[in-house]
């Protein structure tokens, strides 16, 4: 956990550095975990369409959906496959622009305190094992590594932008995650 309040970096995952980032506030700590769930095209999983979408590489034209996204600047930390693999896009100790316009508890801008991951699904497609496990392991790393950041101070997009979003949506199952989030760890 050292090497990643050092680093910002989850070991294992691949680096896709994303230009959509910038620093924290000299006054701002870690103290909160938003799960985020996306798929391109909706509803759609593969490819690199998120990967191409964090980096401002999407296309516009390869789908009418891209059209409306692509001038979008946005990123997230890390992205979890269907398969469990990791893409990390920013370091932990910088801020990803992932949250928006969000409040937590009263805490506004919720970008200058989070880590933000994202899972690769849709609200009503039920996420993988893979995908819970993995969540629950870096979930823990981060508590670890900012122990501001608690089994409570982990929330989904709907919850600090309620007027907005709705992801990781009805799909996921909170308990199922905060049953392997407070599991012994296993080798």
């Amino acid at each position: 956990m050292a090497l990643l309040r050092e680093t910002g970096r989850f070991a294992g995952a691949r680096w896709c550095p994303s230009p959509n980032f910038g620093p924290r506030p000299d006054d701002a700590g870690i103290s909160l975990l938003v799960v985020h769930n996306i798929s391109l095209p909706p509803g759609q999983f593969g490819g690199s369409h998120i990967e191409d979408f964090f980096c401002n590489r999407l296309q516009a034209g390869q789908h009418p959906y891209f059209a409306t996204i692509a001038p979008m600047q946005v990123s997230a930390h890390a992205l979890i496959r269907r398969d469990g693999s990791v893409v990390q896009f920013v370091s932990c100790l910088d801020r990803a622009w992932h949250a928006g316009r969000s409040s937590f508890r009263g805490e506004v801008e919720c970008n200058d305190f989070s880590i933000g991951i994202e899972l690769e699904g849709a609200d009503d497609i039920p996420y993988t094992p893979e995908q819970y496990a993995v969540l629950a392991r870096l979930a823990r790393q981060v508590m670890a590594a900012w122990p501001a950041v608690t089994p409570e101070r982990i929330a989904g997009h709907c919850d600090i932008a309620p007027d907005r979003k709705t992801d990781p949506g009805p799909a996921f199952s909170w308990s199922r995650f905060h049953d392997l989030l407070l599991a012994p760890e296993t080798v």
